[in-house]
């Protein structure tokens, strides 16, 4: 059985602070436009959609189902090399948008198009001065 991928704390910055302080909480943080309704991932100043900047952050469901996906096999970056095979895919979030990420917890051979998936997290140290925060992925519902 490979061992998991050895994941590490993302750089946050002023837009994506809200995503990663929410991930820190185990949340999956995604943000709407209070103009147009549109919900959108990754975190942006303003709206994709209508260009608003009021926008506002909640919680989402961590819920979906896979888009598409990837199984790999091969890797020569030494945090995945030992992971292999793991599947890469395209969550689609019951919200809209679509996440890249992780399928965890069953056989890369089981994950199909469709397949129900439901957001887990990994804990892992923060940047100097940052804290925990932790790195969503996501596993069959």
């Amino acid at each position: 059985m490979p061992k998991e991928i050895e994941y590490s704390a993302q750089p946050m910055d002023w837009e994506t602070r809200a995503y990663w302080e929410g991930c820190g909480r185990h949340e999956l943080v995604l943000q709407r436009c209070l103009d147009c309704g549109s919900v959108q991932h990754r975190p942006r100043a303003v709206c994709v959609s209508c260009l608003s900047d009021d926008i506002e952050h909640f919680a989402a469901s961590g819920r979906g189902k896979v888009h598409t996906f990837t199984v790999t096999n091969q890797n020569g970056l030494p945090a995945f090399r030992e992971a292999c095979p793991y599947v890469l895919a395209y969550v689609a979030l019951e919200e809209g948008p679509q996440l890249m990420t992780n399928i965890v917890g069953c056989d890369p051979e089981a994950v199909h198009i469709g397949m129900p998936v439901e957001v887990e997290f990994c804990d892992v140290e923060g940047e100097a001065g940052e804290g925990a925060t932790a790195v969503p992925r996501f596993r069959p519902a």
